[in-house]
């Protein structure tokens, strides 16, 4: 993959997964405080590997493709 490729996977996948991660957290942290950080680490990856592979990434791939078309046509 050439190094622009790899810059935009990069800002895509950190795109979904800020607002991903400060979400569950916001929603989940109390509830998971007490847990051993390798416990609440393990619970954050489970969640939201998937959420990011089968959805996150791919909605913003799709949002980004309406987005161009869009722009092309106007």
């Amino acid at each position: 993959m050439k190094a622009k490729a790899r810059l935009q996977a990069s800002l895509k996948i950190w795109t979904v997964i800020y607002p991903s991660i400060t979400l569950f957290l916001f929603l989940f942290g109390q509830h998971l405080s007490a847990l051993p950080l390798y416990q609440r680490t393990f619970i954050l990856t489970i969640a939201l590997v998937p959420w990011m592979v089968f959805i996150g990434v791919p909605f913003l791939d799709f949002l980004i493709q309406q987005i161009s078309k869009k722009a092309t046509k106007g």
